[in-house]
């Protein structure tokens, strides 16, 4: 056994992993202790890295036209498809569309590619629909895309802002570090200012549930408080910011009495004036904001907003203290660096840089080549399916993405996909909903073949290193588009080798005429001090953040110390903001505000965590979050089955009916796609309304009406995983998802209307499925059915006709299929026990509250009820919330929900006595 020391592929908190790697398997994965973004600490999803590995269902050989080809077919006809759309239609008839999960290494050989030499402009990232308005706030601001503050700014603030961020459950180890922080400095306060009460409320000393899009009517606010109350940094403001005046002015067009700030923001005005004063008068502030502020029609606005409170109070460039965006994916930040953003060029230049497009074209030039660069910026994400829509765009390269899900109106996005002549997509895995619209298919590497680096959320560039080999045919996606490159003729510009020389090239255009230039200012982004490594220097590189040059050879912690900014004046700028409301507006066919979000063990569309069965259990089934109100005046009930109508679609999913909701307000995840469920695909709920200056769309303000899905009868399929192939099932429900489980798959589906007869379940089941019912027990009065098909002694499905609270837990009939996989008949004790669904002795878990310890909502209210009422006390017995913590906000609720029971039931007594 050997082990590796490489970067979790999820969030952009950037966590150092050590992966134990035995005969070409891994075997366990764990927290790198040293590695200075976590610790140690690892998030569930990391800790499930080696269970979403294996072979089965990756992509392991190309295809050409639905024909499996090998890899010089693939190539050729690449380079030929391409090389006849440009000749056919031009330069700009070609786009790419890249992702936050490529590693920087895949990002610049393609960016070179497409910008460089094919000379289109139109390349984007999925980096758009949740970083771009951050990126435009911070370029407008400090003249440069660059998170000024560290982790370690958490630890040493004396207030933290966390403002449309969820940190408990999307950054759960950097919520860790925040709470701990927060343990050891009992002064340290933290406000969450957030529509929903979310698990993130945990450590909150002040809760602010503003209405949807007040953000910046909050900030403003704040601006305006700070200058009455005589708050602002006027030394700094005099030494180091330019725009006061105006940012000022913008401010108090609106009245800034907390009275109508707090009407326009719902907001009780005590808590905003509490709010204002601990903001205004501690020096040592960060503001942590993510998709909640980005994510909006008016997003930049929104993050120029809290970062103009932070330079009017000087609260930057110091120890605890900054605006920091948190990033989504965990190389959006690396993808903007190489120019994966359709208005960059590549190393922080944009095509309005003095003399950056010369400059670009002098370093991409070899002996015999020229760079032909585009003159200026191309379409972002959604114009170009737009322009893909209007047939300006003919090729598109996707890599490492699902745009016909992650998309606003999605099924516009996939008939534009279905349009394009000619659609080649890059995918490690086989079943995602974009190779349905691929004319070619390229199998990449996936995370544990990958080789290269990543930067985080703070700047820091940490090694990815590959341990297993890519499986079947499966190439590294730098050497596919190496490989076309040459094809196409371009061969001497991507000779690479390795990735460690494309690194090299990558730092040395850092650092290319980069200096304090009297017109352009100077680039922030410089790694040339990691120029020139060989490749041992390259495989042993360690955890560093940026800028890493000859005037910081160690890395730069924190930006801005000196006041000195990257704009041509060197000058920061507050920036007038006007705040501006959704432009999805509510109206009476859909009157409930539609906010959407991550789940706690899920990532992005599931490729990868949808194959760990444990990462599944906490939120099994898309979901519909509603205040109690709404469900009543709705007609739904907590668990029933509810659909919403948006603009372009509906979405089925189960309602979780929570007092923290805002009234007028639904939550649902993005995760779930054709692949989990029948339509619980979000993004065809909303409409594609974009920030003017960061093309980002408004993913968190859509419009949506709920009414009650009423199905005749819902019921609980188990199928061995030999069998869920056929999945026949799924034509006859009305919704359904998919659940996998250790050893076979588990459906929940729902059929018919209301009133209607549920039908004859043993023929359903004989149509459905290759092993007739052997067990069956009926109710039909009260429209219940059990049944198992068993054949050989071994157990191939399990059917419950009835509510899924109703279930029994699935442990028991999951080891049932395991020994059936191996071949072990059921023994006539676990035969006789089928229909109950569970072993005489064993005890329902309940609900999976700790997905690390698979511990269940019924064993930690026991173990409450028997005297471990501290989420300390429960972990001793349990172990639930000792690994990577993200379940001790629900411990925490449960706990103070018995003891309100345990209060209630007192009441009752002394009243009976």
């Amino acid at each position: 056994m050997h082990q590796v020391r490489t970067t979790c592929p999820y969030c952009g908190v950037g966590c150092g992993v050590v992966a134990d790697v035995e005969d070409a398997t891994l075997t366990t994965v764990s927290g790198d202790q040293d590695h200075p973004a976590n610790y140690g600490r690892l998030c569930v999803k990391g800790s499930a890295l080696h269970e979403t590995l294996g072979e089965g269902g990756r992509l392991t050989r190309p295809r050409v036209d639905g024909v499996e080809v090998d890899w010089t077919t693939a190539l050729d006809t690449v380079a030929q498809r391409l090389a006849d759309t440009r000749r056919e239609h031009g330069s700009h008839a070609l786009a790419a569309y890249l992702s936050g999960q490529l590693l920087t290494e895949d990002y610049y050989v393609a960016n070179k590619l497409f910008k460089g030499f094919l000379g289109t402009p139109h390349l984007d990232t999925n980096s758009r629909l949740c970083m771009a308005s951050a990126v435009a706030g911070y370029k407008r601001a400090f003249g440069a895309d660059a998170v000024p503050c560290s982790y370690e700014d958490l630890e040493e603030a004396e207030l933290v802002v966390l403002v449309g961020s969820n940190l408990a459950w999307n950054h759960p180890v950097l919520y860790q570090r925040l709470r701990t922080a927060k343990t050891r400095n009992p002064l340290m306060r933290v406000v969450v200012i957030d529509p929903r009460v979310t698990d993130s409320c945990e450590v909150a000393d002040l809760y602010l549930g503003l209405a949807p899009g007040s953000d910046a009517r909050l900030f403003n606010g704040l601006l305006a408080f700070m200058a009455e109350r005589k708050r602002l940094d006027r030394v700094y403001l005099a030494g180091h910011v330019d725009g006061v005046d105006e940012a000022l002015a913008a401010a108090a067009e609106d009245d800034c009495s907390l009275e109508a700030i707090a009407a326009d923001c719902d907001l009780d005005p005590e808590a905003l004036q509490t709010f204002y004063y601990w903001f205004a008068s501690q020096l040592h502030v960060v503001t942590l904001y993510s998709q909640g502020i980005n994510q909006s029609s008016s997003g930049t606005d929104k993050c120029n907003a809290i970062i103009n409170c932070h330079l009017a109070g000087g609260k930057l460039g110091l120890p605890g203290a900054g605006p920091f965006s948190i990033t989504g994916q965990p190389n959006a930040m690396g993808g903007r660096e190489v120019g994966g953003l359709a208005n960059q060029l590549a190393a922080h230049m944009d095509y309005d840089t003095p003399g950056a497009l010369d400059r670009v074209r002098r370093f991409w030039s070899t002996e015999t080549l020229t760079p032909t660069l585009p003159e200026a910026p191309g379409h972002k994400a959604f114009a170009l399916f737009e322009a893909i829509e209007r047939g300006e765009v003919q090729a598109l390269w996707v890599m490492a993405t699902n745009p016909a899900v992650s998309l606003p109106e999605a099924n516009r996005i996939r008939a534009a996909l279905a349009k394009c002549p000619l659609v080649i997509v890059s995918e490690c895995m086989a079943n995602t909903d974009l190779l349905a619209y691929a004319d070619i298919v390229l199998p990449a590497s996936s995370w544990a073949e990958k080789d290269g680096t990543v930067t985080n959320s703070e700047r820091r560039i940490s090694r990815q290193r590959g341990m297993l080999a890519p499986p079947g045919e499966a190439r590294h996606d730098w050497w596919i588009i190496g490989q076309v490159a040459a094809r196409l003729g371009y061969g001497e510009a991507f000779a690479y080798r390795h990735p460690g020389e494309i690194f090299d090239e990558h730092a040395r255009l850092s650092g290319f005429e980069n200096g304090r230039d009297a017109k352009a200012g100077f680039r922030l982004f410089d790694i040339s001090g990691l120029a020139g490594l060989d490749r041992e220097g390259y495989d042993a590189l360690a955890p560093i953040q940026w800028p890493v040059n000859a005037a910081a050879p160690r890395g730069t912690a924190r930006l801005f110390e000196d006041g000195r900014f990257a704009t041509p004046s060197g000058r920061a700028r507050l920036l007038p903001v006007r705040p501006r409301g959704p432009r999805q507006a509510l109206s009476e066919a859909r009157p409930l505000r539609l906010n959407t979000g991550r789940v706690r063990d899920q990532w992005h569309t599931m490729s990868r965590t949808g194959r760990a069965p444990r990462l599944m259990n906490h939120r099994a089934e898309p979901f519909i979050k509603v205040h109690p109100d709404d469900a009543l005046a709705a007609g739904v009930g907590d668990a029933q089955l509810a659909r919403l109508k948006g603009a372009n679609g509906d979405y089925l999913g189960r309602v979780r009916v929570a007092k923290g909701q805002r009234p007028g307000e639904v939550f649902v995840p993005m995760h779930w796609t054709d692949r989990f469920s029948k339509r619980a695909r979000m993004g065809g709920l909303l409409e594609a309304h974009l920030d003017p200056l960061s093309g980002q769309p408004e993913s968190k303000h859509g419009a949506v009406a709920l009414t009650p899905l009423a199905p005749a009868w819902e019921a609980t399929l188990l199928v061995a995983d030999d069998l869920a192939t056929t999945s026949a099932w799924c034509e006859a429900a009305r919704y359904w998802a998919r659940i996998p489980l250790d050893h076979a798959e588990r459906w929940q589906l729902a059929g018919g209307k209301a009133g209607e007869a549920p039908g004859d379940w043993l023929s359903r089941l004989r149509d459905w499925l290759p092993v007739a019912p052997t067990l069956w027990c009926d109710d039909p009065a009260r429209g219940r059915l059990r049944a198992a098909g068993v054949a050989d002694g071994r157990l191939c499905w399990w059917l419950m006709v009835g509510p899924p609270a109703e279930l029994p837990g699935l442990g028991w009939l999951d080891a049932c299929f395991a020994a059936a996989a191996k071949g072990l008949p059921l023994e006539e004790t676990a035969r006789r026990r089928l229909l109950a669904g569970c072993d005489a002795g064993e005890a329902d878990s309940g609900p999976l509250v700790c997905s690390c310890h698979q511990v269940g909502q019924q064993a930690i209210v026991t173990a409450i009820h028997g005297g471990d009422t501290s989420v300390e006390a429960l972990g001793a017995r349990l172990a639930c919330g000792t690994q990577c913590g993200s379940c001790i906000p629900e411990l925490k609720s449960l706990i103070e929900e018995e003891a309100c029971h345990a209060r209630a039931d007192q009441k009752l007594e002394k009243q009976t006595v």
